[in-house]
């Protein structure tokens, strides 16, 4: 792109994948500017249809059509064409797009552009971004921050995954995947987690510690890296925190009632007593706690943290709770990670201590299956029944020798059985279970109003 082409000078911006969740934030970002959004995607979902009510025109049809219809407004001067790394180099309208010498640019690299005039508050890691970048963006819209937030998941307060009350501030996810986060210009930033992942990219472990630690040396020394204490990346401005203690950030005087979580937090300049939190387990604790520290750095005042924690909703599949009918319970997340599917089955096994589980995992690409078999084996069994689904292919084709079938075979549990998805609402109804547990980051979503029915 021209150096001297700013990314607000467009007049359009078409997104091919624009139901992607990253793509559809900074979508709605341009839309809220005034300007004309237009996008395409492989298929409709309830995040297009949303988009579409928005005044978004999106065409699910891999062709030049639109581009045709709409050649007054889709011209190489006047738009900027914003690409995921998931769409296939085969499609027709990105071939097109090239052919015809549009201005084209990554998602990463358009969100670098939009944050690097802000005070940028980026969240890395290869766990706990969604919901801790979500709970911040929470705690600054809250307290009427000049915030501009692009997240990973739709936020249960305001139903979006985009908030806007200025552009002083920005909070965001930054993705690793594709190394997508080193284009990032972060003031304040966190690492909650490197677990190996996305090794289809990285090629082994070593290479995801030090893109991460790339990421590190992105904030300026002037600002700030929190980085959960058990990681081992060290710099002059960086400070540890934990769910624990012995770090410079953490709870203490925990208090557990059922999904409430009340806390006193201690860090550097002081502590503040009697925090409520309504979402259980450890890895929720660790992730509010440094949502709580990069908030701190706005000196967003203690009563309005106290008040923006405990309204605190969530975010849609990370961890969401329903009852279905009298004692019997449903939990539902996007768990499609070993470390993942521990947190969440370790969290329903304290909350339910002694009833029956049942968990339905789909899961997600055949590389991180094939990478991580054997943890996932191990993590599933703590369940007390599996029903598990095929694999959810995303981006990928499938590797031979991958299969639900092999993963299967390696869980040791005595009732388990395997499930194509559309059979897996009615063998569900045949279970005797006290609380039901969807898991996968693939379309196992399309059965949560099925299961809330049951």
């Amino acid at each position: 792109m021209n150096n001297n082409i700013q990314i607000s000078d467009f007049k359009n911006y078409f997104f091919l994948g624009i139901g992607g969740i990253g793509m559809s934030a900074i979508a709605r970002y341009f839309n809220h500017l005034g300007k004309t959004v237009l996008g395409y995607d492989k298929t409709p979902t309830s995040l297009t249809n949303k988009l579409i009510e928005e005044g978004i025109e999106i065409t699910f049809d891999d062709s030049s059509e639109i581009v045709n219809r709409q050649s007054s407004i889709i011209n190489p001067q006047d738009t900027l064409i914003i690409f995921t790394p998931a769409i296939p180099k085969d499609s027709i309208l990105f071939n097109y797009f090239i052919d015809n010498r549009f201005f084209m640019l990554k998602r990463s690299r358009v969100l670098g552009l939009i944050t690097e005039q802000t005070n940028c508050f980026a969240v890395a890691g290869t766990h706990g971004k969604t919901t801790t970048s979500t709970l911040l963006a929470h705690l600054c819209y809250d307290s009427n921050q000049k915030v501009s937030a692009f997240l990973g998941g739709i936020s249960e307060n305001y139903n979006t995954n985009f908030l806007f009350n200025g552009n002083e501030i920005s909070v965001l996810e930054a993705d690793e995947f594709d190394r997508s986060f080193l284009n990032l210009h972060p003031d304040i930033a966190c690492i909650t987690s490197t677990d190996a992942d996305h090794l289809d990219i990285y090629g082994e472990s070593s290479e995801v510690i030090k893109s991460f630690e790339s990421f590190a040396d992105l904030v300026p020394a002037n600002g700030k890296v929190f980085v959960q204490k058990d990681i081992n990346i060290n710099r002059e401005n960086s400070f540890t925190y934990s769910s624990e203690g012995f770090a410079d950030y953490y709870p203490t005087n925990i208090r557990i009632d059922g999904f409430k979580t009340t806390f006193d937090y201690v860090y550097p300049k002081g502590k503040i007593k009697d925090l409520e939190y309504h979402f259980p387990g450890k890895h929720n604790l660790e992730n509010a706690t440094v949502a709580i520290a990069m908030a701190l750095e706005l000196e967003i005042e203690e009563n309005n943290i106290k008040q923006a924690l405990r309204t605190f909703k969530g975010i849609k599949r990370r961890f969401n709770g329903f009852e279905i009918s009298e004692n019997r319970y449903y939990i539902d997340d996007y768990a499609h990670h070993p470390t993942e599917i521990n947190a969440c089955l370790s969290t329903v096994n304290q909350l339910f201590k002694g009833k029956k589980i049942l968990t339905i995992f789909q899961p997600h690409l055949y590389s991180r299956t094939r990478d991580f078999i054997d943890e996932f084996a191990k993590s599933l069994e703590q369940t007390t029944e599996l029903i598990l689904l095929d694999i959810y292919p995303a981006r990928e084709l499938p590797i031979e020798g991958i299969t639900s079938e092999v993963l299967f075979d390696k869980i040791k549990l005595e009732k388990k059985e395997l499930c194509s998805l559309d059979e897996a609402v009615e063998k569900i109804k045949t279970k005797n279970f006290d609380v039901v547990v969807t898991l996968g980051a693939g379309n196992i979503d399309t059965l949560i109003e099925k299961i809330k029915l049951i």
